[in-house]
Formats: structure tokens, sequence, C-alpha cells
């Protein structure tokens, strides 16, 4: 089906390829000009993001005010991923269950950077928990945040710069320059989201916690407070630290990347091994934490709709 995120996707590798393109065996790269080449990609990208995405809304409500309300709704429906999230990982699981493990580190290999061949199925289940809690921050609540700020402009805005980090933001031999500023611009536009995640997650633990047993919202707190920069980012650990205390597990550490070793510290204590249902337990926090997101960003704009007399 067509998405705009993947027409985003497309815009940035056509333009790798015409900015940076071929690297390999290449002797005479020049670091300076890959980084300068890689900041005009980010430019490019993010004035045609805004530029259409400001066309087709503004160009809906100057038809007609109800096709407005449709399209901008239809648009923050594709800024949104957790239902992809969920089904992707949910796909893992569903391998898991059948005992097809080679299948499942395929399923896996879609939604994760690591290399699987190797894993085993505890490792599967955590590398699968990791995903979800860490793209809580930067899939669902960070493009709602952005979304409920400047509409679906601004959640495309924040989507197409997320999207060059993922597929320009690697500090291997091709990207380390090229896309130099691409993750450090995303670092950016996350550094508050991924905090307020990781609040609204430990208030989500809160609530699961109320209902299972499975769920330690003062663990989440806990481990969020001391791994939550166990990260070469410095925002990815924040859910993902909620997510380790939250259900008691280890997570992070070393990972295959390539076929090379990346040594990553580790996040939240082994209060007991992974197991299967971790998977969905991480979902269903992803979904709460969205949740409460929601009520809390409608709660502000009721208030703020008070305050101006239109509510």
């Amino acid at each position: 089906m067509p998405h705009p995120i993947r027409d985003i996707g497309k815009l940035i590798m056509v333009l790798e390829k015409k900015l940076l393109g071929e690297t390999e065996g290449v002797s005479d790269r020049n670091p300076g000009s890959e980084k300068r080449r890689g900041i005009l990609t980010w430019f490019i990208v993010v004035f045609a993001t805004v530029f259409f995405s400001t066309v087709i809304v503004i160009g809906s409500y100057l038809i007609n005010k109800y096709l407005g309300v449709v399209v901008e709704s239809i648009l923050t429906c594709y800024i949104l991923a957790a239902r992809s999230l969920c089904k992707e990982s949910m796909a893992v699981s569903k391998e898991l269950e059948k005992g097809d493990v080679p299948g499942a580190r395929y399923k896996l290999s879609m939604i994760v950077g690591r290399d699987t061949a190797e894993l085993s199925e505890e490792e599967i289940v955590k590398a699968a928990v990791e995903t979800v809690s860490e793209n809580t921050s930067d899939g669902v609540i960070a493009p709602l945040i952005y979304t409920a700020i400047g509409g679906p402009v601004l959640g495309f805005l924040y989507k197409s710069v997320n999207t060059m980090d993922s597929m320009l933001g690697y500090k291997n031999d091709r990207f380390k320059d090229f896309g130099f500023f691409a993750a450090k611009a995303d670092d950016v536009f996350n550094f508050l989201p991924s905090r307020i995640s990781a609040l609204f997650m430990i208030a989500g633990t809160f609530v699961l916690g109320i209902f299972g047993k499975a769920y330690d919202a003062k663990g989440a707190a806990r481990i969020w407070k001391r791994d939550r920069l166990n990260h070469k980012s410095p925002n990815s650990a924040q859910t993902e630290s909620v997510c380790a205390g939250a259900l008691g597990l280890k997570l992070g550490g070393p990972h295959l990347y390539g076929g090379v070793m990346v040594d990553k510290p580790f996040i939240g204590d082994e209060i007991r091994k992974a197991e299967l249902k971790d998977i969905s337990r991480s979902n269903a926090l992803m979904f709460m934490t969205e949740v409460i997101t929601v009520l809390i960003i409608v709660i502000i704009a009721s208030v703020v709709m008070i305050f101006n007399g239109t509510l």
C-alpha cells in the first residue's frame, strides 16, 4: 500500500545515491564534503516533506472543511506507528509459538539492526522487547506530541528527521560523515519527547500493575533513574530502561552488527529470564503509554480552549 513514510524513504535513497554515491574502495573520500552533502540532504528532505504536507492539508481545507478534517485524520494515522510496531513484533512471537526459531529470527531481522542468525529464543524475545520499548518513543509518543503541537505538517517533519536517522545515522564507514548531521538532528528532536515518553511509560506501568503482577512500577522508575543514559544515544535508553525495570529483565549488552561485535551497556536487572509473553507485555505497555499521552493531550487542549473561550 502507498505510504508517505515510504515515499520519504525513497527520496532519501535517491539523494543518498546522487550526493554520496559509491564509497566502496574509494580512497580519496573527503569527510568535510560528505558532511556538507549530508546536511544538504537533510534540508532537502525536510523542505520537501513540509512543503508537500502543507499543500495537502491546506488544499483539502480550501476545498471543504470536512474534507480537511478527514485528510488530517488520515495523515495522522500514517504518522503513528503503534499498530505496525505491534504487528511486526507479534509476528516474531507467533513464529516462536510454533517452535520455528529460524522463522522468528527472520521476522526479527525485519525490525532490528543487529545480526539475528545465531540468536537463541530468549535473545530473540529480548530483542523484540527492546525494539518495541525503544520505538514507543520515536515511533509513537514523539510523533504524537509533534502532531498535537503542529498538526500533520509538524508530525511529518519529525518523521522525516527520524527516518533519515534510521537510514543514514550509522557510524559505519559509509555513513559516519554523510549521516552525522541526520543523527545529531534526531537526537535534538527526540531529547524532550523521549523523556516525556519515559515518564508516561512509568505511569502506564503503574496502571497495568493494578491489573496484573507482571508489571513493576517501582522497578520501572528505579531502573529508569539508574540506566536511562546507558546507550550511545542520549535518548534511546529512556523508554527501554523503563520497560526493563517494569518487566524485571536485563536488556542491552553486546551484539553483532554486520558481523562486528558492538559493545553496549546493559540495561536493567535480571530479576527473571525473558519469556515469550514479554513481547505482548511490552506491546501492552506501549499502547497504555499511548493512551495516557492522548488523554493528557486532550486535557491540555481542553484547558487551552477554555481559557481562549473556544470551548
